[in-house]
């Protein structure tokens, strides 16, 4: 027992303490040396504060809301969300019919010693790994640590109780038992909510000891069992899945915040996958967006980076995805869907935000990184009908016509916007690799030439001079900076790089990273969307500006794991309340990836990338990133104005050298 506490204290002591960085947000929790952060409530300034996490499981998400006010009390709502639960709802609230249930300190149990209830309310400390703990002060002699996370396959949520006697007497307790019972008529059925703890009515704990008991929420559909869970298989599920997301896709740098924010948006990506009738998918969460998919969310953005991590249970999600859009091609010459919600019964369609060119740009960068030849034939017809989809809804001027972009009209986006030609840019490089992979020599060779014709196009519909830069217009007409301007540089087209680079980093940036768009007569707040941010550090590391990219890629990290709200990527504001979005932190891992090392695939069986290093990240290994089945290494280490690049497969070394900064290096596997 006393190692327990000696380890907690160590916990909290013995972390990453940011010397001698020049913090620029309000920094609330240290990283520990357990892949975890921690947040030590006697800090000075540090409460009053609260936040709140999202977790998931294949049947559950939760929304943990937590708050310490000025005398260091915690208390503690839990959103629970049970996706398949579809109830009635009319009008657009069908689209969020999802059964949730919000529980507080009613559902709490009671905790008494010699007729006293022993209340905790005073926090010692918070740790978030992938799990969310609480620790609470001691009380009469008693420590409580409370330990949240959801079960990976079954539909319950789990609250660890943890009682450690810290003094020379045994603590004669009794415990009230929580169970309450909450039933609706759904659309699958009748729903039974029950939460309950599995205590004993009573129980001697003696000096030095502990004693764990469980509360677990959980729902059911007519006769499904809504009791009888087991904490350690639960336990032991979500504990399996945090060690193969450790193991994969390892980022280290020579800075500990972007190596740990990487590996919580590894877990915040692949966490949020659903049972839903269209087989496992991949769904954005935050509270409104369960067991459905989207033509940006998953299509193109979580996607192709589940291949990387070798994440067979994101791989068949995506695979789902694809699937689905492909099921429903339009006959005619209509948009897409642009999503297909609850389990897919209730699809979105008749607005063309792009998604062809969406479909087209993220489903090819997947086949490539998959490499499952037989797949990427199957899913063929929906790249070819979406890049021809494009290039038939092209106006006068070469330019492909949308109705609006992913952010669907809450902004103005004209009758032909950048970010749905960039995509379809992107689309026809992509596909053009993938087409002569796949014996298509033809069609590679077409889409190559008018991948270059939109390339001219984009230059000469879009480039503008807006604010003084020589940077891109969003939209005939439009005046403003806008944050998708980016998009070009993401491709690799960096005839205006400088000036797009410079409207990025420093007219559009702000304390949490880039504007939608920057309009100093506008009397609205900021409006931020972390895509945009993380798709324009990945743009501008891309296009070489590596040390500005890297001080703003260190603030913004510094802030999102550190700061006010914690521990991953978030989706807007004030739109949804900065909720943490699971795809955003696909999109985190992705820039580190395709920004900072200028990852490209042309072939099933090659890759290349371009890395950049300076003093202030002298190296960075990225260890078993996947392509198909084979896993790379990739370890990089500035040598005086050199950078030594060694690539490994399977363990076996492939190349050991030495090259300039920038310099692209072809790797065959």
């Amino acid at each position: 027992m006393k190692m327990k506490i000696s380890l907690l204290i160590l916990l909290l002591l013995n972390s990453f303490f940011l010397l001698g960085q020049d913090l620029k947000f309000d920094q609330y929790w240290d990283i520990s040396s357990s892949k975890s952060i921690v947040w030590n409530v006697h800090k000075p300034d540090s409460y009053p504060h609260g936040d709140n996490i999202e977790m998931s499981g294949k049947k559950v998400s939760a929304i943990i809301y937590y708050d310490v006010n000025k005398d260091k009390e915690l208390s503690i709502k839990r959103e629970i969300i049970y996706p398949q639960l579809r109830t009635f709802e009319e009008d657009w609230k069908k689209y969020r019919a999802y059964h949730k249930q919000t529980y507080a300190q009613e559902i709490e149990p009671t905790i008494s010693m010699d007729g006293t209830n022993v209340v905790f309310k005073k926090i010692d400390s918070v740790k978030i790994d992938g799990k969310i703990t609480f620790y609470h002060a001691p009380v009469q002699g008693i420590i409580l640590k409370r330990t949240l996370f959801p079960s990976m396959n079954q539909r319950v949520f789990v609250e660890n109780w943890e009682l450690i006697n810290n003094s020379d007497q045994a603590k004669e307790l009794k415990f009230d038992k929580t169970d309450t019972l909450h039933q609706l008529r759904g659309y699958k059925g009748i729903y039974t909510s029950h939460v309950y703890n599995d205590s004993e009515k009573e129980i001697s704990l003696l000096p030095q000891s502990a004693y764990n008991f469980t509360l677990y929420f959980s729902a059911a559909i007519d006769d499904e069992p809504v009791n009888g869970f087991n904490y350690k298989e639960i336990e032991a599920e979500r504990n399996n899945f945090l060690d193969k997301i450790k193991e994969n896709l390892v980022l280290e740098t020579s800075n500990p915040v972007i190596d740990q924010l990487f590996y919580f948006s590894k877990i915040r990506a692949s966490e949020s996958i659903f049972e839903s009738e269209m087989g496992l998918v991949h769904s954005p969460g935050g509270g409104n967006y369960y067991i459905g998919i989207w033509a940006n969310d998953q299509a193109e953005y979580s996607g192709p980076f589940f291949p990387f991590l070798g994440y067979d249970t994101g791989i068949e999600a995506a695979k789902n995805t694809y699937l689905m859009f492909l099921k429903n091609i339009p006959q005619d010459s209509s948009p897409i869907c642009y999503s297909f919600e609850i389990d897919g019964e209730l699809p979105s369609c008749g607005k063309d935000r792009g998604d062809a060119a969406m479909i087209a740009y993220g489903a090819s960068q997947f086949l490539l990184r998959n490499t499952d030849k037989n797949f990427a034939k199957k899913i063929w017809p929906l790249i070819e009908w979406s890049l021809n989809y494009c290039n038939n809804h092209r106006n006068e001027e070469g330019v492909v016509l949308s109705d609006t972009d992913e952010m669907e009209g809450r902004i103005s986006t004209g009758e032909a916007n950048l970010s749905t030609n960039s995509l379809y840019y992107g689309g026809l490089i992509n596909a053009s690799y993938l087409a002569k992979e796949l014996g298509l020599h033809k069609l590679s060779k077409q889409y190559l030439k008018r991948s270059v014709e939109m390339a001219n196009v984009i230059e000469k519909y879009f480039g503008y001079n807006i604010a003084g830069l020589n940077t891109y217009r969003y939209f005939k007409g439009n005046t403003h900076l806008r944050h998708w301007i980016c998009l070009p540089l993401v491709m690799g087209i960096d005839k205006r790089a400088e000036a797009t680079a410079n409207a990025l980093l420093e007219k559009l940036w702000t304390s949490n990273g880039v504007l939608v768009e920057l309009n100093p007569a506008s009397t609205e707040p900021n409006i931020f969307w972390d895509r945009g941010t993380l798709y324009a550090l990945r743009g501008t590391f891309k296009a070489s500006f590596f040390d500005k990219s890297l001080n703003k890629l260190i603030d913004y990290s510094g802030k999102r794991l550190l700061g006010e709200h914690v521990p991953y990527p978030i989706e807007a504001f004030p739109e949804n309340n900065m909720k943490h979005l699971s795809a955003e932190s696909a999109l985190y891992c992705r820039l580190i990836i395709e920004g900072m090392l200028s990852f490209e695939q042309t072939e099933f069986n090659s890759f290349s990338i371009a890395p950049q290093l300076s003093n202030e990240m002298s190296k960075i290994n990225l260890k078993n990133l996947y392509i198909g089945d084979k896993a790379i290494s990739i370890h990089l280490q500035l040598l005086d104005d050199m950078i030594e690049t060694k690539i490994y497969l399977n363990g076996a070394e492939l190349i050991n050298k030495q090259i300039k900064a920038g310099e692209k290096v072809n790797v065959k596997i």
